[in-house]
């Protein structure tokens, strides 16, 4: 994810102006494919109410694909070109994303697996300097020298040491919000 973001940033100086590309970045869409919430749900039937977590104090961020939909298409109204888009979304426990989904279920505790993320982060405190803050939106700028840096100049600048991670979020989503988001969507 990382190498591709870089590679769409840059992408828009061998563009000369041809095209213009940004990025946006969120965290897990509800329901899709990969989606754990499906995949828990499979999990369920097929192991009698059965469901291994890695850790009960993970943290993910999670959008609607309505939500994921909007996002780009306002995202793309609004890019000069090689800006990464990070919305503010609310993150959730995955044990609270359990007690919605399968609240009966069993679980049971079988570590982090290699490469896996306790939290997810959206910006990182390396980004925190080079980003500006929206009422619903983070953006990353570009440090390079072809970009203008007046651009989104009005924005709050972030404080050093900043990060978006779904374990410091102040928007929380709550079991009773994600059973009602998951009805809608499945």
């Amino acid at each position: 994810k990382l190498c591709s973001d870089k590679l769409f940033v840059a992408a828009n100086r061998y563009s000369a102006g041809r095209s213009k590309l940004a990025v946006v970045r969120y965290g897990n869409v509800m329901a899709s494919r990969g989606s754990v919430i499906p995949v828990f749900l499979n999990h369920i039937k097929k192991q009698n109410n059965y469901l291994p977590i890695t850790d009960n104090n993970m943290t993910r961020f999670w959008i609607t694909l309505g939500q994921g939909v909007d996002f780009v298409l306002s995202s793309l109204d609004q890019m000069i070109g090689g800006e990464i888009f990070v919305p503010k979304i609310p993150s959730m426990r995955i044990m609270d994303l359990v007690e919605a989904i399968a609240p009966e279920c069993e679980v049971t505790v079988t570590g982090v697996r290699p490469g896996e993320k306790m939290h997810e982060v959206l910006v990182s405190e390396d980004e925190a300097h080079h980003t500006v803050e929206e009422e619903d939106l983070y953006i990353i700028k570009p440090l390079h020298p072809w970009w203008p840096q007046e651009v989104w100049s009005a924005a709050k600048s972030l404080s050093d040491g900043f990060r978006f991670s779904s374990d410091r979020n102040k928007k929380w989503l709550t079991v009773q919000e994600l059973g009602e988001l998951n009805k809608d969507i499945t």
